[in-house]
């Protein structure tokens, strides 16, 4: 063999130890996730956990997770990362924000991900609850994949219901129920309160969130589900939703008045100094694991029937993320989604897991059997709704709860709140109402 021809040979053997040598092996696709931590507990920690985990099992994606505060928060510094050409592969995003992303252009559809797996739209929606298709399906084709979904519910204090009388194996059901153990249980020293009946949380996204639990279990609509520019905000079933809120405060003086944050509202329950609240099942696990004392969890009071919205977020791949970032991030909400993951944070979390088949998991059935509160979310989703979604969701939101602070805090009345509120979001819906009425076909 000539010489020449051995150095031939010896680089190609060179050249193809290299290529299968660690040092030279093709480097993972890069990719991140935006997450918010929208509610008590220990996510961030939960989150690590999660990712740690896929990236163990999945050597060829390196994912790493980007904590980004509120799910407004989350929303806003998706948006700045995309403006900046920098977005996030994948996000967990408020689920009813997706409709306005739509709207603007700054989420994928999934179609053709779900296409390639060879599945259709409605087979791959089919293994999440029904109630959950309204905030991840719009115009038929899918935009976000439920990833950990919420419906508020009723926590109470048992031993401060039999101290009051009250019987904590029967937890209110109806408002006047409601309203009057709220009362029973409030406790004054002179003109000091010394344990408030209730406590509700009132703060942006969480407050619009419960008056719409209350408007729902009033009879009532809060937007039309078909149209993102129509919000019911001064009905009568909203206004009656608000004023007994706002009783439970002037009427009852079961209530502390002004607004209060959710992270204040749950420091209250857990140290006695609120005998129940509403809250979000994304708090059951932390409650569970803080509470000294025994504790129940109920359905949302009823007025004239039992409904609520659904919460919490779902995954989405915003605009611009293509290729190999785009085919990783598709794995990975894959894998966050399915049976396992979604029963593992769901224990983890107190957050319902949207896959249907987590709960025929031995996991799952062994975890409800010593846990059965975390069922009662699960049970109320035979009466859930989607989540508020319109135009400029966040913007028409707040429209009204800067209303419902004011009322709280005693600036105004439920009734004028509500017209104002009525106003203001008409005015931010209107390039939207402008656009779509020019479409509408002449007479």
């Amino acid at each position: 063999m000539t010489s020449t021809r051995r150095s031939i040979l010896g680089a190609a053997a060179l050249a193809a130890a290299l290529a299968f040598s660690p040092a030279f092996a093709q480097a993972p696709t890069e990719i991140e996730l935006f997450f918010p931590v929208p509610v008590d507990g220990q996510l961030a920690r939960d989150m690590a956990t999660m990712i740690k985990q896929f990236n163990e099992t999945h050597p060829a994606i390196k994912a790493t997770p980007v904590y980004t505060g509120s799910y407004d928060e989350t929303l806003i510094k998706t948006r700045a990362a995309m403006k900046a050409g920098k977005p996030p592969a994948a996000a967990i995003m408020s689920a009813n924000f997706l409709l306005d992303l739509k709207i603007e252009g700054e989420i994928q559809k999934l179609d053709d991900l779900i296409k390639t797996d060879g599945k259709s739209n409605d087979a791959f929606m089919g293994q999440f609850f029904p109630a959950l298709y309204g905030n991840a399906v719009i115009d038929r084709s899918v935009y976000g994949v439920p990833f950990h979904n919420s419906t508020p519910i009723l926590y109470i204090n048992a031993e401060h219901f039999k101290e009051a009388g009250l019987d904590p194996e029967n937890p209110p059901r109806t408002w006047d129920e409601f309203a009057a153990a709220a009362k029973k249980l409030t406790k004054r020293e002179g003109d000091r309160v010394t344990r408030w009946g209730v406590a509700i949380p009132s703060q942006y996204d969480t407050g619009g969130w419960l008056l719409q639990a209350l408007t729902y279990s009033n009879g009532g609509r809060w937007f039309n589900l078909d149209y993102a520019g129509e919000v019911y905000y001064d009905a009568p079933s909203t206004l009656g939703a608000l004023t007994f809120w706002n009783d439970l405060v002037v009427k009852q003086k079961a209530l502390q008045p002004g607004v209060q944050q959710g992270g204040a509202v749950t420091t209250a329950f857990l140290s006695g100094q609120a005998s129940m609240m509403l809250n979000s099942t994304g708090s059951l696990t932390f409650v569970r694991n803080n509470a000294k004392f025994p504790f129940k969890v109920a359905f949302v009071p009823k007025n004239l029937q039992n409904q609520v919205p659904i919460g919490g977020a779902s995954l989405v791949i915003p605009t611009g993320v293509d290729g190999e970032r785009k085919r990783a991030a598709w794995t990975l909400i894959n894998w966050m989604t399915s049976p396992e993951k979604s029963g593992w944070w769901s224990r983890a979390t107190g957050y319902f897991a949207p896959n249907m088949r987590a709960y025929d998991l031995p996991d799952m059935r062994a975890f409800l059997e010593k846990n059965p509160d975390a069922k009662v979310a699960v049970d109320q989703l035979a009466y859930a709704k989607p989540w508020f979604a319109t135009y400029k969701t966040v913007v028409v939101r707040k429209a009204i709860e800067d209303e419902l602070q004011a009322v709280l805090s005693g600036k105004k009345q439920p009734k004028e709140a509500l017209v104002a509120a009525q106003k203001t979001a008409d005015e931010v819906m209107k390039p939207y109402v402008e656009q779509t009425a020019l479409k509408l076909p002449t007479q």
